[in-house]
């Protein structure tokens, strides 16, 4: 069959493989520009030495030098963001890099260098030994002897006497916090799934790992997993209908597409070029995976759940880092990929974030569990960061970018002072056991109070400043009765914070009341960084402000 095709004139088998190898000597090696992605081979890097650690190192050892390897990561990471930032690398000197399929530009440096600092108090949470009872004589953490076990089985038994601690934990926290780096940067779809997939797969893992309410736990990490598996699911038949429409995955190539001055060359993709269906449906399916990562309503289910059921360190980095790089995503989604469909996507966006910020405000009220109630506060605030995206300015930009790092130290602080309370059984979360927790700890009350006017957005607080940038950007934007509603949905939420704030300083306290455990220097490190964050942003946050501005423009 091969002669027949050559004497026939048409190419046979030899000649096509003499075309590949001449177009094989044309290939060209990549150009990687690895200063500029720094940052995440830095801590890509330190998560797999974290691999190999626990690999082959002792496991007396273990526990030390995962810490040492993962702050020592993150802290290079951060050194490297700022010298990329130093650069210019933020401003007149942003550019698309690794192929096109990573943007280097203010808001990739100023999320990347926000998700580098709480990936680092995260470790702090995570490597906490001194709150749980030791267990034979060997400190342990907030995490399962032997995850792989049985709850109550006799694996996790004897790992539990035995003194083991989940040393993985770290390398896990370390490739979640990758992905994260990734996400908020990628310029093309693909890029975009691969991130999501980079740092969700960790947090399923992590979210079973609790020591306590060890079923409790994996039912939470279940439910992340599947429903977080459909919104991946989402994302990725998006990006094909997307591709569909425009012939290609990259951001600036869609956006050309979209507003008419790129022409699809490939004659059979050029048939669906134009094909509105496909743009809108693509697109809004992209946009639902971006909203399920967020928490926004209607795709808000998994977070109360997921919240109280994932060890609390897992909860605190989980609530604080997810939104940050999500948030990043959505911004870069519908600011370059989609400003031509602004009046499409703008009333959508309405409707999501006034549903978002009212049913968060007004379902908390009913939660009687302390980490649920935080959940529906992290939904409510999802709202009020839609504000500043709907705003479409780069005044929007730099509030939704200010809020998101004012609002991860709250989340981290606050979820760090929830560790501290315990009684016989753990951590005691239900709220009437907070009764008096003012008499009995009154500084602890204080710094737990001071990051609940902090989400209810009182002023000299980072909450207030960062909910005024965003309501302002948005009643500049023209949205000016969703500010309102914004205000309402605020007022709302106060009460529920401000009856916690009561419960805590003018209840009695319960004799049979849970202690407040002394902690070590890592979680009274985390919260400390919270407290002083949450007042600097609040008392002086001009600075910040300005930070963000500057960090505010997308490169394309």
């Amino acid at each position: 069959m091969i002669d027949v095709a050559s004497a026939g004139g048409a190419p046979g088998v030899h000649s096509l493989w003499t075309v590949a190898a001449g177009a094989g000597d044309k290939l060209q090696a990549p150009s990687i520009e690895y200063g500029k992605l720094s940052p995440t081979l830095i801590v890509l890097g330190a998560a797999a030495l974290g691999v190999l650690i626990d690999a082959f190192a002792p496991r007396r050892a273990r526990y030390g030098a995962q810490l040492f390897v993962a702050l020592v990561g993150l802290a290079a990471a951060f050194a490297a963001v700022i010298g990329l930032a130093a650069s210019g690398a933020g401003t007149t000197e942003a550019q698309i890099a690794g192929m096109g399929a990573l943007a280097v530009d203010g808001p990739a440096l100023f999320l990347q260098g926000t998700l580098l600092l709480v990936g680092i108090v995260g470790v702090f949470t995570f490597a906490e030994r001194k709150l749980e009872p030791s267990a034979h004589g060997s400190r342990v953490d907030s995490f399962a002897a032997q995850p792989a076990s049985v709850p109550g089985g006799e694996g996790e038994t004897q790992a539990v006497k035995a003194g083991w601690t989940t040393t993985e934990v770290f390398p896990l926290l370390m490739f979640a916090v990758g992905g994260m780096l990734l996400f908020p940067a990628a310029n093309d779809l693909l890029t975009l799934f691969i991130a999501l997939e980079v740092f969700s797969l960790p947090l399923y893992l992590l979210c079973a790992l609790a020591r306590r309410r060890r079923l409790l736990s994996q039912e939470a990490a279940v439910k992340y997993f599947l429903l977080g598996a459909f919104s991946s699911a989402f994302l990725l038949f998006g990006t094909a209908l997307l591709y569909g429409y425009a012939g290609t995955v990259s951001y600036s190539g869609i956006a050309r597409v979209v507003s008419g001055t790129d022409a699809i060359s490939d004659p059979v993709l050029a048939q669906t070029a134009g094909n509105d269906a496909l743009l809108l449906i693509g697109g809004a399916l992209v946009v639902m995976g971006l909203l399920f990562k967020v928490g926004a309503v209607p795709f808000h289910m998994w977070t109360p759940d997921v919240y109280q059921g994932a060890p609390t360190p897992v909860t605190g980095f989980m609530a604080a880092a997810t939104k940050v790089a999500a948030f990043g995503a959505l911004l870069r989604l519908l600011y370059v990929v989609l400003p031509g469909l602004r009046w499409d996507w703008r009333p959508v966006m309405w409707g999501v974030a006034i549903l978002t910020m009212l049913a968060g405000a007004i379902v908390a009220i009913t939660q009687t569990d302390i980490k649920r109630l935080l959940a529906y506060s992290s939904i409510a605030h999802a709202g009020f960061l839609l504000a500043g995206v709907i705003a479409t300015s780069k005044d929007g930009i730099s509030s939704v970018l200010f809020y998101l790092g004012a609002y991860s130290f709250v989340t981290l602080g606050a979820f760090a002072v929830v560790t501290l309370v315990r009684d016989a059984g753990g951590e005691a979360t239900h709220l009437s056991k907070w009764a008096g927790l003012g008499r009995r700890s009154p500084l602890l009350a204080a710094v737990f109070a001071v990051f609940l006017l902090a989400f209810a957005g009182i002023p000299l607080t980072s909450g207030f400043a960062g909910k005024f940038a965003v309501f302002k950007a948005a009643a500049e934007g023209g949205a000016g009765v969703l500010v309102v509603i914004g205000v309402l949905a605020s007022a709302i939420a106060a009460f529920f914070y401000l009856r916690v704030i009561v419960l805590m300083f003018f209840s009695e306290p319960q004799a049979d009341g849970p202690s407040v455990a002394v902690p070590s220097v890592m979680t009274t490190s985390a919260i400390a960084i919270g407290v002083v964050v949450t007042v600097v942003l609040g008392v002086a946050p001009q600075y910040f402000l300005d930070l963000a501005g500057q960090a505010g423009v997308f490169v394309r």
